[in-house]
């Protein structure tokens, strides 16, 4: 697995807890851990794109590396 589908996994599994807390946070009327809930997803999403950066940058080097 390349480094780059591993934030990609990394980030799809902090999306989906803070998903989770999020609503539990709903349910129980606590702001703090909606919040928290929030801010892990957008940490994930932060990781997802990193991971395609990777897999981008990765891309371009092999397109401009010469056939040996």
């Amino acid at each position: 697995m390349t480094d780059g589908m591993m934030d990609k996994v990394k980030g799809a599994v902090d999306k989906a807890v803070g998903n989770a807390k999020e609503a539990v946070g709903d349910a129980r009327k606590d702001d703090e851990q909606v919040a928290e809930g929030q801010a892990q997803q957008a940490h994930g999403e932060g990781q997802q794109v990193k991971g395609d950066v990777k897999d981008r940058a990765g891309q371009v080097k092999d397109a401009l590396t010469p056939n040996r």
